[in-house]
């Protein structure tokens, strides 16, 4: 059975994957000559940058969200369907999907990454990842709903489990929801929780390598680790997560954790697809690509964002960094180059242009490393500020998170500590217990 999918004669490009570097190339060809045809699993764009706000009720859901189907409305040739890729099958020109099969003439892995728990089977049945906002949205219901049964636990030790929190990995994630955190801790708690004593709670930042930051300069590293040590984070450095058993936090160095909540930012790696032949997946679970995003072994399929690794830049011998920046370039990329083939024109191999990193801590503390300047403080704060704000998608998002920025900044509070859980539909038999006698 085939995917509804009208026939126009265009040549179909095919992209997998509706994240940063999909939604650069489909904007870039729709109002060109190509079909083309986004699957994704949901049916919107998310936000990744500013998932960890969502995950300490610092903004809703919604606000780092956005329609894929609002985004083409008026792009005729354009074309949806929320579903996920089973396999590609190469030698047809095809991939498979619960709903159907979908043909192509080019086909685009836009996939993204996946957390990396490192074949540890604990680490995947306990511990919490931060890649997408249903994970976000769980997080923070975890938070809250440990702070409300903290609140009726008498018991030391085992209040401490539920409100202390571990945060696996010290790079721009782990350092951005670990200052969420100690802010979190310090302006909300006392307010919402003032039966709770808020030096109990106890935020540890742990980080395998011997400095935070690592794909940011020295100053940078030194400057996140002074703000978070001066918002009372314990920051653990040179020492590796071994073990988790959803109770006990086990470091390499024999220290022991006890806390309910591990929030696991420690890596990534590429999201897995069935028939791409393995001499094409390269370290990190990632697509080998040549410098115009072409998987090798292959003409007609391309890997472009997180899940691609290009070793052909010579600025970047050892494939790019997966951040925001490298997906957007390579999306609009491998776009010019698509539209250049049509037109019988030489493709442009791709070289990463390396726009700065930045990574905030709190309020009125970030570090920004930039091509020609690095900075620390208020100014990389700001700056931080207005970079993500102008990245998001929609103009009604990027109101709304500047104002609940304003107000947070103003009030120093949000009204966006909801535990909302998916409704289960209760079985039949279950009973509500009675009070004892």
């Amino acid at each position: 059975m085939k995917i509804n999918l009208p026939e126009t004669g265009q040549k179909r490009v095919v992209i997998v994957g509706g994240g940063f570097a999909g939604l650069e190339l489909a904007k870039k060809l729709v109002k060109g000559p190509y079909q083309v045809v986004l699957l994704d699993k949901n049916n919107y764009h998310q936000f990744q940058p500013l998932l960890y706000q969502v995950a300490t009720a610092g903004l809703e859901p919604s606000s780092i969200a956005f329609p894929l189907r609002k985004l083409f409305q008026k792009c005729p040739n354009f074309y949806f369907r929320m579903t996920e890729v089973q396999a590609i099958h190469p030698e047809k020109r095809c991939l498979t999907t619960p709903r159907g099969i979908v043909w192509y003439d080019y086909l685009v892995l836009a996939l993204g990454a996946q957390t990396n728990f490192f074949g540890n089977a604990q680490f995947l049945a306990h511990a919490i990842p931060m890649k997408s906002i249903s994970e976000a949205l769980y997080l923070r219901n975890a938070i809250l709903s440990d702070l409300e049964v903290a609140l009726t636990t008498p018991e030391y030790e085992r209040r401490q489990g539920l409100v202390d929190v571990v945060i696996v990995g010290g790079g721009p994630t782990g350092v951005e929801l670990a200052g969420a955190l100690a802010e979190m801790r310090h302006w909300i708690l006392p307010k919402d929780y003032p039966e709770l004593d808020a030096s109990e709670v106890d935020i540890y930042l742990v980080q395998a390598g011997e400095r935070l930051l690592p794909g940011m300069s020295h100053e940078a590293a030194q400057s996140a680790l002074y703000y978070l040590q001066s918002m009372g984070v314990h920051v653990i450095l040179g020492d590796r997560v071994i073990d988790y058993d959803g109770s006990w936090v086990c470091l390499k160095s024999g220290r022991r954790i006890y806390s309910k909540k591990v929030i696991w930012a420690a890596g990534i790696k590429g999201q897995t697809i069935q028939g791409i032949a393995s001499t094409s997946i390269g370290p990190g679970n990632r697509i080998c690509v040549d410098a115009f995003h072409r998987v090798k072994g292959y003409n007609d399929i391309f890997a472009i964002g997180d899940v691609a690794l290009m070793k052909e830049d010579p600025n970047w011998p050892e494939g790019h960094p997966q951040v925001a920046q490298v997906a957007i370039q390579q999306g609009l990329n491998l776009g010019n180059n698509l539209l250049r083939q049509m037109q019988g024109k030489d493709l442009i191999p791709f070289r990463y242009i390396d726009k700065g990193s930045l990574a905030t801590i709190g309020r009125n503390k970030a570090v920004a490393d930039l091509p020609f300047w690095n900075t620390q403080g208020w100014i990389a704060w700001v700056l931080w500020l207005f970079v993500h704000l102008f990245a998001l998608v929609g103009t009604k998002n990027k109101v709304f998170v500047f104002l609940n920025w304003v107000w947070n900044y103003i009030t120093y509070d949000q009204s966006l500590r909801l535990i909302i859980r998916p409704w289960l539909r209760k079985k039949q038999g279950e009973n509500t217990p009675s009070c004892p006698e």
